[in-house]
C-alpha cells in the first residue's frame, strides 16, 4: 500500500514545503495538488519548488482536465517537472469539476478525456502527435508519465481501465471502491490489457482523534463528491439500466446546489444534506486503530494507494499521526 497527500493550493508555499518533506520522512510517497488555477494558487509551480527539496516524493495533479490548457502546453509542463525531478511526475485527469465550472463552463466528455491521455503520453515520451492538423514532437523529453484517470460513472470507468494507469477514487468507502475498481479492471482486461500492475486510489479525507470534531471537519467532502454523483445520477438515472448502486445515489437525494467558489470549504452553506453516515464511510476518523482496520479493508477491496486530502486543519498532527500509528503496520508498495 502506498500513501499520499493532496493540497488544494490554499496553504503558503513554506508550511506546504514543510509538510510535504515531513510527509516524505514519514514514509508517505506521493504528493498531489488540486488543479483548479481560478480558485486557488498554480499547482504546478508549487510541485516544482517541492521536488527541488524532497528525494523520492512523486507529484502530480489530482487532477487536471484537457479543457483549461492547451494539450502542448501540458506536455511540456509534464515534460518539465520530469525533468526538474528526475521522473517523479505522474499526472491525474478527469473531466473537469472545479477548473471548469467556476468559469461557467460544462465538464469535457469522456472520449475528450481519454484522448488526452493518449496524447500526453506520446508528447511527453517524445513521440509525434498529430495536433490541430500539424505534427507536434517535444523533442528534448523522454519520459514515461503514469497517467491515472478519476472515474464513477460507467462510461468513464470503462475509459480509465482502458487507456489509464491507474484510477482514482474519492472516497474511501471498500464497497464502493471495489465496485469501481472491478469495472476499471474488466474493461482493461476486454481489450487486452494486463491489469497486473494496475493501481487503484482510495482518495478521502482523514481525522485522527475525536469523532465529532472529525465529523466536522470532513462534511465538505461528501459534498464535494456530490457533484460528480449528481452529473452520473442526471446521465444514467436513479435506477435501472445504468448500473449506479443505490449506496451511492441516495444521498443526493437532498442536494440542492454547489457553490463553487467554496468548493472544498469545510465552511460552506451546502453541507446541509450530508449525514454523518456518509461523512463516516466517505472519509477514515477515529483512533488510530480504526484509520488502520478501514485501510486495511480499501486493501483487500483493490486499493493499492490511500491518498490523504490534507485540508480539514491541524495537517502537521495528522502526518505525524500516520507515521507512528497507521503507515508502520503496511508493507510498500
Amino acid at each position: 500500500m502506498e500513501f499520499a497527500i493532496t493540497f488544494k493550493g490554499d496553504i503558503n508555499p513554506k508550511r506546504t514545503l514543510a509538510l510535504i518533506q515531513q510527509a516524505e520522512v514519514a514514509g508517505f510517497s506521493y504528493t498531489w495538488f488540486f488543479d483548479s488555477h481560478v480558485l486557488w494558487q498554480e499547482c504546478y509551480t508549487m510541485m516544482a519548488l517541492a521536488m527541488h527539496e524532497t528525494e523520492k516524493m512523486r507529484f502530480g495533479p489530482c487532477v487536471t482536465n484537457p479543457g483549461v490548457r492547451d494539450w502542448t502546453v501540458a506536455a511540456s509542463t509534464y515534460a518539465t517537472l520530469s525533468n526538474i525531478s528526475g521522473g517523479r511526475m505522474d499526472v491525474g485527469i478527469g473531466r473537469g469539476d472545479s477548473s471548469r465550472r467556476v468559469l461557467g463552463r460544462k465538464p469535457m466528455t469522456v472520449e475528450t478525456m481519454v484522448e488526452f491521455a493518449d496524447a500526453l503520453r506520446v508528447m511527453v515520451s517524445g513521440g509525434k502527435y498529430h495536433h490541430d492538423d500539424k505534427d507536434v514532437q517535444l523533442t528534448w523529453s523522454h519520459w514515461h508519465l503514469p497517467v491515472w484517470v478519476a472515474a464513477y460513472g460507467p462510461k468513464a470507468l470503462k475509459g480509465a481501465g482502458e487507456s489509464g494507469d491507474g484510477l482514482i477514487i474519492q472516497l474511501a468507502d471498500p464497497w464502493l471502491v471495489k465496485w469501481f475498481a472491478d469495472q476499471a479492471k474488466d474493461a482493461g482486461r476486454a481489450v487486452g490489457k494486463d491489469m497486473s500492475k494496475y493501481k487503484v486510489m482510495s482518495a478521502a479525507p482523514v481525522w485522527v482523534g475525536d469523532m465529532k470534531k472529525g465529523r466536522e471537519q470532513t462534511r465538505w467532502f461528501p459534498a464535494m463528491v456530490g457533484n460528480h454523483v449528481a452529473d452520473i445520477v442526471e446521465r444514467y438515472g436513479r435506477e435501472g439500466g445504468g448500473g449506479i448502486p443505490q449506496r451511492l445515489t441516495d444521498y443526493v437525494e437532498g442536494r440542492k446546489g454547489y457553490d463553487y467558489l467554496h468548493h472544498a470549504d469545510k465552511d460552506a452553506d451546502h453541507l446541509g444534506f450530508i449525514t454523518e453516515d456518509i461523512v463516516d464511510s466517505f472519509g477514515i476518523l477515529g483512533p488510530a486503530e480504526a484509520h488502520v482496520e478501514k485501510i486495511k479493508e480499501l486493501e483487500a477491496a483493490g486499493a493499492t494507494q490511500f491518498n490523504i486530502y490534507l485540508m480539514c486543519g491541524e495537517e502537521e498532527r495528522q502526518i505525524a499521526e500516520y507515521a507512528e500509528h497507521v503507515i508502520p503496520h503496511f508493507k510498500k508498495a
